[in-house]
């Protein structure tokens, strides 16, 4: 009788010592991996919005803050569970190619070209940015570019590409390549008394300015769209699909969007919403 009582007493043990491991690693394995961007990031909207999806639903977002470029790449790997980023024609080739099952917009900004007070160049109120970067190249004045291949650099070079300038043929001299994410190239531009281009949301949030003020602004050119994808499972099975799908389902759903739209820094909101209504 003692006998079967221990073994009453021990299988009960191992019983409920199974079930806290269980519980614990499911606990363990409610997140999901957001590749995403430097300006997403930097400008603290991840800090506004996640709480409140893991809040609604339990699932913790895990962001990975890279250039669009590396956070596709990483992506593509498998290092990821969603991607979101800014420059859709690299969004549209990658669920193309099939790393991607669907693309959703999510929100948009603008860029702006920001610079010393002292404005060098002369750039000041211009409304085209291309004509402002032929004006910054014409006097030779430095500008920080994040040479990066993020949301950013690609915006910045395709501005470049229309005034018939390669800016890469001055790097080192007065065009300036960091490398780096938004944060550090600002930094950069305002030691080195450099032009640069970065997004409003960075901008907004970015706290060390100094006498740097936005020059150029409100260019139709300078808009700032970003998207949101599920990573294919089919190509990465490891992806927790459903998780990563809940996620987006939240962001462009009017709870989502309504936690973008009050995310605001000085009364100025950063990003404005912009899934299509129903998707």
């Amino acid at each position: 009788m003692l006998v079967y009582r221990r073994w009453i007493l021990g299988l009960g043990s191992a019983l409920l010592f199974a079930s806290l491991t269980c519980s614990s690693f499911a606990a363990e394995d409610d997140f999901i991996i957001l590749q995403s961007t430097t300006s997403t990031q930097n400008s603290g909207l991840f800090d506004h919005i996640l709480p409140k999806f893991r809040e609604k639903t339990g699932i913790d977002v895990r962001v990975v803050a890279v250039g669009t470029g590396q956070a596709l790449k990483n992506g593509r790997n498998g290092d990821g569970d969603v991607v979101l980023v800014h420059s859709k024609p690299d969004e549209e080739k990658f669920v193309s190619e099939g790393w991607g099952v669907q693309r959703h917009d999510v929100m948009y900004n603008d860029f702006v070209i920001v610079g010393p007070a002292s404005d060098p160049a002369g750039v000041a109120g211009l409304k085209d940015a291309d004509q402002a970067l032929a004006k910054i190249a014409a006097a030779k004045a430095p500008f920080a570019s994040r040479g990066d291949n993020s949301g950013t650099h690609k915006a910045e070079l395709r501005l470049w590409e229309k005034t018939g300038i390669d800016p890469t043929h001055a790097s080192g001299d007065w065009y300036l390549e960091t490398g780096s994410g938004m944060g550090a190239t600002l930094n950069m531009a305002v030691g080195k008394h450099a032009y640069t281009l970065i997004d409003r949301g960075t901008w907004l949030s970015f706290a060390n300015k100094h006498d740097f003020k936005v020059l150029v602004e409100r260019d139709p050119a300078l808009f700032n769209q970003y998207g949101v994808i599920l990573v294919n499972p089919e190509k990465h099975p490891r992806v927790k699909a459903e998780k990563g799908q809940a996620f987006i389902d939240w962001l462009i759903s009017a709870d989502g969007q309504m936690a973008i739209a009050s995310y605001k820094i000085d009364g100025q909101q950063l990003f404005s919403p912009n899934a299509p209504p129903g998707t």
